[in-house]
């Protein structure tokens, strides 16, 4: 999952997204709000963390302009302010959920993965897909109810397959939800990365799960 981390507050900034890289996200990140504006517009996000005290653009109105724009990605805001009317100022802006400051990490990570599971219109941590089940809160994948291991980046890839079952997704989009923003998106690892799925989750080829769609990207298929 790419996410969008705005935060003006260096020291905070760095911890979250060190957090958010052991919770098996790619985190962009931006420390004002011109900067998360032009990246909100530019790159197609899964969620943004967006603080409401940013420098040059505050967070409330980068939460409106981008929803004015069109970006429908969940949205969850940031907070040191106790004042309800801030908060809500946040939501009508179209934010889709609030923290505020301090919260434990623990806390945020849970609010992101409901709102990821809300987006996808998924209601449990657990995404069930035929013989495969991929549970968001603990990372663990099964085939058949038997446990297999994958990478991490393995794991980020066939989760955003799981998300969007039946969607021809590309390699550039692949890339761009599973790594971080300085990553060369001309590399071919994402074929690395399927391969070792196929292997792994289909070692016998009885389900042929993963279609290869020439020049468009690739297609998990969806088992009723």
């Amino acid at each position: 999952m790419r996410l969008l981390l705005v935060e003006d507050d260096q020291a905070l900034q760095q911890e979250l997204q060190k957090q958010l890289l052991l919770q098996n996200y790619s985190v962009d990140v931006a420390s004002d709000g011109e900067i998360a504006l032009f990246q909100g517009l530019e790159y197609d996000y899964d969620i943004a963390v967006i603080d409401l005290g940013l420098p040059k653009i505050d967070g409330t109105t980068v939460v409106k302009a981008l929803r004015e724009k069109g970006r429908n990605f969940p949205i969850l805001i940031l907070t040191a302010r106790d004042r309800w009317q801030d908060k809500v100022s946040g939501l009508d802006a179209g934010a889709d959920d609030y923290l505020t400051k301090p919260f434990h990490v623990e806390e945020l990570t849970s609010r992101l993965n409901a709102l990821i599971r809300r987006s996808a219109g998924k209601a449990s941590t657990m995404i069930n897909n035929g013989p495969y089940s991929l549970d968001i809160a603990t990372s663990q994948v099964l085939v058949e109810q038997v446990s297999v291991s994958l990478s991490a980046h393995e794991f980020k890839v066939f989760k955003y397959l799981m998300l969007h079952v039946g969607e021809v997704i590309s390699k550039t989009t692949l890339t761009e939800h599973i790594y971080d923003q300085d990553f060369d998106l001309d590399s071919n690892v994402i074929e690395v990365f399927i391969r070792r799925l196929r292997k792994k989750l289909d070692p016998d080829s009885k389900y042929n799960f993963i279609e290869t769609k020439r020049g468009q990207g690739y297609r998990l298929l969806k088992f009723t």
